[in-house]
C-alpha cells in the first residue's frame, strides 16, 4: 500500500497487518487449551533458565568464597546439583514442547489447506476460466506451506523469547541496575531499524510468491501430456525451456535479495552483542573503583543473564522478519478466502429429488454476458440501468424442452451455444430472465438439486489418472460392479474394457490418454448413465470423432437419450436430424426454430448449414418414432443410419 498524505499508507499497513494478525490468531482458537498447556511449558521453561544465573552467583560468593571461611562444600553440592537438574528438566520439558508444538502446527495448517480447498471448490466456473491452474496450485502447495514455520514453532518461538527477555531483565535490574542499562541502551534502535527491514522483506516476500506462483503455472502448463504434446509437434522444448529458465533466474534474484535484506543490520546487531559483555566488565571496574559493592558472583551472574537476554532479543529480531515474510503469505492465502462465489444457494433454497424430476427445461427472456475483462470492448448494445455497455453472450433466448424430448442447439462457432448449456445445470448465472426445471427456477433450487438433475457428457472428455472402475463410480461411489457393467454395456465400451488385462482395473493414464477419443467419450456416457440424471445435456460430444468412432458413440448416445430430456449441442447436423426440436442461434438470439424438414423449407440459417457441411450429400437419421428421413423428405424403408459422400 502506498503511503498517503500525512502517512495515513503507514497506518493503513499497520491495520491491514493487525487485521492479517487477527486472523492467524484465530486459525489457533480450536486449539486453546493445547496453546495454553504449550504457554504453561514456555513459561516453566523459561523461569528455570533464570534460575541457573542466581544459583552460580550463590556458589561463588557463598559456597566457593564466602566472606570470612573456607569453602561450603554441603552447599556447593546442592548448588551443583541444582544447576545440573535445571538444564535436564528444561530438556524435557523442551521435547515435549516440541513435540506440541508441531502437532499443534501440523493441525492448523492442515485446516487452513482443507479451508482453502474447500473454498476454492465452491467457487464458480468463471473463476478457473479466469486464473491459472498453476497459480491456484501454488496457493495450496507453495504458500501455504511457505506459513509452516510460523504455525509450528514461531508461534511458541516468540512467546518463549519474550518472557525470557522479560524475566532476564529483570533479573538484571535486581543484580546492577547500572548494568543492565548499559546492556539494553541500543535495543530500543534496533527494534525501530527492524521494523523498516521488515516492511522491506514483507513486499520482497509477496513478489517472490507471485514469482513460485508464474513458476508453478508455467510447470503445469509445460509438462502436463497435452502442454509436452503441444511442445513436441510445434518443436518448442527450447522456447519452454528458456521461458521457465527466464523465470526461475528472477526467482533466485527475489530469493538471494530476500535473504540478505536486513543482514547488515544484523551484522550491527551482532557485533554490539558481543562487545557488551566487555563493556560490563569496565562499568563493574569503574563501579569498584567509585566504591560500589559489585561482588564476582554478581559479575558472574550478570554475564550470564545477558546472554539470555541479548540472545533471545536477536532471536525476535529474526523472527519477525520471518513473520513479516509469512504475512506475506497470509495475505494472499486470506485474498483467495475472502474471494464470494457468483453463483450460491439461496437462504430459502429448495432441495428436490432428482428422481422426482420430469425434465422439462424452458428459458424465458435469457440474457447472459461473461464478466468483463479490463481490455474487452463492449459492443454497445442493450445497456445496463447503470448505462454501462455489456458484450452479450445470450439475448434474449427462450425455448420449453418438453420431458423426454430431444433439443438440438445448432449454430456457427461462437453464436452462444455451450453458453446456453452451461446455464441449464446452473454453471453460470443468468443476467436477466429465467431458467426452468420443472417450472422452477433453478436460483431458487439448491445447487446440489440442480447437479443431481442435469448429467453433462462434453466434447472434451476429462477423465482421473484412475482406474477405469474409479472414473465410472465418479458419478455414483456407492456403484456395483454389476451396476458398472450395465452401464458400460449401454454405452458400447463394455467389451473394449474387457480386452484389457486389467478390465475395470485398467488405470486409463493422465486425462484418460492410453485411451482413443471415442472411447473416452463412451466411457464419458457410462458415466452419465450410471449417474442417471433425467435431464442430459451433450456439448458437441462427437464432433472430434472420426466416423466409425462417431457411430459406436452415437449408438451410446441413442441408449443415453431414452426416457430423458436430451440438449445436444451439435457441430455435426448428422447427429440430431431426427431431433424433436431444434434451434439455430447466431450472435447469442435463437434465429430459427422447428424440425428438420421444417427448418430446411425456411431455408434460412440452418439450411445453410447443412448445406455447408454436407454439400449436396446424402444424409438420413431416424426419429424418435421410427421415421427415417433423407435430405428432409420421409423414406419407407428404415436403413442403417450413414452418410454417404
Amino acid at each position: 500500500m502506498q503511503p498517503g498524505p500525512g502517512g495515513r499508507g503507514h497506518r493503513g499497513g499497520a491495520m491491514v497487518t493487525d487485521r492479517v494478525g487477527r486472523r492467524v490468531w484465530a486459525l489457533f482458537r480450536p486449539y486453546r487449551t493445547g496453546m495454553a498447556a504449550i504457554l504453561l511449558a514456555v513459561l516453566v521453561s523459561s523461569g528455570l533458565g533464570i534460575v541457573t544465573p542466581f544459583l552460580t552467583q550463590a556458589a561463588f560468593d557463598k559456597a566457593l568464597f564466602p566472606p570470612g571461611r573456607g569453602v561450603d562444600v554441603p552447599l556447593l553440592a546442592w548448588l551443583v546439583a541444582g544447576m545440573i537438574a535445571i538444564p535436564v528438566l528444561s530438556a524435557l520439558i523442551g521435547v515435549w514442547q516440541t513435540w506440541q508444538t508441531t502437532l499443534l502446527g501440523n493441525r492448523v495448517m492442515a485446516d487452513l489447506r482443507g479451508r482453502l480447498f474447500e473454498h476454492l471448490q465452491r467457487m464458480d466456473l468463471s473463476f478457473f476460466t479466469a486464473t491459472r491452474t498453476g497459480a491456484i496450485q501454488s496457493r495450496l502447495a507453495n504458500d501455504v506451506g511457505g506459513v509452516q514455520s510460523v504455525l509450528t514453532d514461531t508461534a511458541t518461538s516468540i512467546l518463549g523469547n519474550v518472557v525470557t527477555v522479560a524475566a532476564a531483565l529483570i533479573a538484571m535490574v535486581v543484580l546492577s541496575w547500572q548494568l543492565t542499562i548499559v546492556a539494553v541502551a541500543l535495543v530500543p534502535l534496533f527494534v525501530l531499524l527492524q521494523i523498516r527491514v521488515g516492511r522491506v522483506r514483507r513486499r520482497l516476500a509477496g513478489r517472490t510468491q507471485e514469482s513460485l506462483s508464474d513458476m508453478t503455472a508455467i510447470t503445469e502448463e509445460s509438462l502436463s501430456v497435452s502442454g509436452v504434446l503441444l511442445a513436441k509437434v510445434f518443436n518448442r522444448q527450447a522456447a519452454e525451456v528458456a521461458r521457465y529458465r527466464a523465470e526461475n533466474a528472477r526467482q533466485v534474484d527475489l530469493q538471494v535479495r530476500q535473504a540478505m535484506t536486513g543482514q547488515s543490520f544484523f551484522a550491527v546487531v551482532q557485533t554490539f552483542m558481543g562487545v557488551t559483555p566487555a563493556l560490563a566488565y569496565l562499568v563493574t571496574g569503574l563501579l569498584i573503583a567509585a566504591g560500589s559493592p559489585v561482588t564476582a558472583g554478581t559479575l558472574v551472574a550478570f554475564t550470564t543473564l545477558q546472554s539470555r537476554l541479548l540472545f533471545p532479543t536477536m532471536n525476535l529480531l529474526r523472527v519477525s522478519l520471518d513473520v513479516q515474510t509469512s504475512l506475506a503469505l497470509f495475505t494472499r492465502i486470506f485474498s483467495y478466502l475472502d474471494l464470494r462465489p457468483a453463483i450460491v444457494d439461496a437462504p430459502d433454497a429448495r432441495t428436490v429429488d432428482p428422481a422426482a424430476v420430469r425434465g422439462e427445461v424452458s428459458l424465458r427472456g435469457v440474457w447472459f454476458a461473461y464478466p468483463a475483462s479490463d481490455d474487452a470492448e463492449p459492443d454497445g448494445t442493450d445497456p445496463d440501468a447503470d448505462g454501462s455497455a455489456r458484450r452479450w453472450a445470450v439475448r434474449d433466448v427462450s425455448f420449453d424442452v418438453h420431458p423426454g424430448q430431444l433439443a438440438a442447439i445448432v449454430g456457427p462457432s461462437g453464436s452462444g451455444k455451450t453458453t446456453l448449456s452451461y446455464l441449464i445445470p446452473r454453471l453460470y448465472d443468468v443476467d436477466r430472465g429465467q431458467v426452468l426445471l420443472d417450472g422452477i427456477d433453478v436460483r431458487e433450487l439448491t445447487q446440489a438439486s440442480v447437479a443431481g438433475a442435469v448429467g453433462m457428457v462434453t466434447q472434451d472428455t476429462y477423465l482421473l489418472h484412475a482406474t477405469i472402475a474409479d472414473n465410472l463410480r465418479y458419478a455414483r461411489s456407492d456403484a456395483t460392479q454389476a451396476e458398472l457393467e450395465a452401464a458400460a454395456r449401454a454405452a458400447n465400451i463394455h467389451d473394449r474394457i474387457m480386452s484389457f488385462a486389467d478390465g475395470y482395473d485398467t488405470v486409463v493414464g493422465e486425462r484418460g490418454y492410453r485411451l482413443s477419443g471415442g472411447e473416452k467419450q463412451r466411457l464419458a456416457i457410462a458415466r452419465v448413465l450410471l449417474k442417471d440424471p433425467p435431464v442430459l445435456i451433450l456439448d458437441e460430444a462427437t464432433s472430434a470423432l472420426d466416423t466409425a468412432g462417431e457411430r459406436l458413440v452415437q449408438q451410446a448416445l441413442e441408449q443415453a437419450t431414452r426416457q430423458r430430456t436430451t440438449i445436444a449441442i451439435a457441430h455435426r447436423l448428422s447427429t440430431v436430424l431426427g431431433a424433436d426440436l431444434i434451434l439455430a442461434v447466431e450472435n447469442g438470439q435463437v434465429v430459427e426454430r422447428g424440425t428438420h424438414a421444417e427448418l430446411l423449407a425456411h431455408d434460412g440459417l440452418y439450411a445453410r448449414l447443412y448445406t455447408e457441411q454436407f454439400a449436396g450429400g446424402a444424409v438420413q437419421a431416424r426419429c424418435a418414432d421410427g421415421v427415417v428421413f433423407r435430405d428432409g423428405r420421409t423414406l419407407h424403408e428404415e436403413p442403417a443410419p450413414e452418410k454417404v459422400g
